[in-house]
């Protein structure tokens, strides 16, 4: 009989924590159900405990730490980080002030000695056009922040000058894609600075309409013809050396509707069509390479599961944004989902915030606006009616499989 309730009471303690376990693992399955379908607003208060998280981080050094992962690293999580702010402060005014501050502060960054180490001085535009057009698009954003009238001259004028510049490389070239580093360009970056260009044109006298033009015509020109798409890179003469991917893609479908809304748009959905998937159901999410085609990655894509690139379908986030296309919420949600997000009292940061230039990307991305071209009309392609469900499945399994074992221990004690 002893032993009989021995065994009873060692049964009954498993059976408490089985349910204790249970129901803490019912829980995590409704936060992660509420941060799937739910995400924060694009410029929530949550965002700006990401930026307070990434300030901090780059106080300590992150970005030194960024360049050591790859040639661009302490440029770009600089970069990221201005721009998003930028984003913030023209969808929310009470935040204007902040927003000029800190994009100002990454501004310098970028054209420090730090922020210029990686790139050939020599080069047309000076320091390659990817230093040159992303720092003169973070220059417009700095401007587009202040009333017309109040502007500060200086930074005028050196907007100004900057965009003569690189107006005056593309008119100069035989190709539409410039040089970032010497022998070596990638078509984003040149999206990128032509963008910028039609920034100058919007904040300030329009000049370079015709060099925007002559781009848009050689790029047509010059497609991928795998993909029709714009190429991942190219050699020195424009000539393509490695077909689309969305390394590059996604960057690019933020930038191109603000230099050509129709081209845009028709870009988009050509890349909507052929790089966003569901592998084993899940998803959606964006390939590395277009469906079909398979390929290693790199230190721009980061591993490949699947053939998925979590780098890009992050970026891609901020492409559908702008192309307001419904795939930016389930996005985002999937990012919630499985960035696991920890949240203190004034900070917000994903994976524990051991890669803070994710953080930098994903924020840039959550936050993605027009800032020259019209709100696009909402995109068509829609996003299937299922995509949850797999999610769901997994989110549930675990708090069933509990549920279920709790029961048959309770039934086979009573028994």
């Amino acid at each position: 009989m002893r032993g009989q309730r021995s065994g009873g009471s060692t049964g009954g303690a498993v059976r408490k924590v089985l349910t204790v376990v249970a129901a803490l693992a019912s829980v995590t399955a409704l936060v992660g159900a509420t941060r799937l379908y739910f995400p924060p607003a694009a410029t929530s208060d949550a965002t700006l405990k990401q930026l307070t998280f990434l300030r901090s981080a780059l106080d300590g050094g992150a970005d030194q730490d960024a360049q050591k992962l790859f040639p661009e690293g302490y440029y770009f999580l600089n970069a990221l980080y201005g721009i998003a702010w930028v984003q913030v402060g023209l969808s929310r005014p009470d935040q204007a002030a902040d927003a000029l501050r800190e994009s100002r502060w990454a501004l310098g960054r970028l054209e420090s000695n730090k922020g210029t180490a990686p790139f050939d001085a020599a080069m047309q535009p000076r320091y390659g056009v990817f230093h040159a057009g992303w720092t003169n698009w973070l220059r417009g954003g700095v401007l587009a922040l202040q009333p017309a009238a109040s502007r500060d001259a200086a930074e005028v004028q050196r907007f100004s000058q900057a965009s003569a510049e690189l107006a005056a490389a593309f008119d100069a070239a035989a190709t539409p894609y410039l040089q970032a580093y010497p022998g070596e360009a990638w078509p984003v970056d040149s999206t990128v600075a032509i963008a910028s260009l039609r920034l100058h044109d919007h904040l300030l006298t329009p000049r370079f309409q015709a060099t925007a033009d002559r781009w848009l015509r050689s790029v047509k020109a010059r497609l991928d013809p795998a993909t029709g798409l714009m190429p991942h890179q190219v050699a020195v003469d424009g000539s393509p050396l490695v077909g689309a991917r969305a390394t590059s893609q996604s960057m690019i479908h933020r930038f191109l509707p603000e230099i050509d809304a129709a081209f845009g748009r028709e870009q988009y959905a050509r890349f909507r069509e052929q790089f966003v998937a569901h592998p084993l159901g899940l998803g959606p999410a964006v390939r590395e390479y277009p469906i079909g085609v398979d390929g290693a990655g790199d230190v721009d894509s980061g591993p490949l599961i699947l053939g998925i690139s979590l780098s890009a379908t992050t970026v891609t986030l901020g492409a559908a944004r702008i192309h307001r296309d419904p795939l930016a919420d389930v996005l985002a949600g999937e990012g919630e989902l499985i960035g696991v997000p920890l949240h203190g009292l004034h900070t917000k940061r994903y994976a524990f915030g051991a890669l803070p230039i994710a953080d930098a990307f994903l924020v840039w991305s959550s936050t993605a606006r027009p800032w020259v071209a019209a709100p696009q009309p909402e995109f068509e392609g829609g996003v299937a009616w299922w995509w949850h469900l797999p999610w769901l499945g997994l989110l549930l399994a675990p708090p069933v499989a509990l549920w279920l074992l709790v029961r048959r221990l309770a039934t086979g004690k009573r028994a």
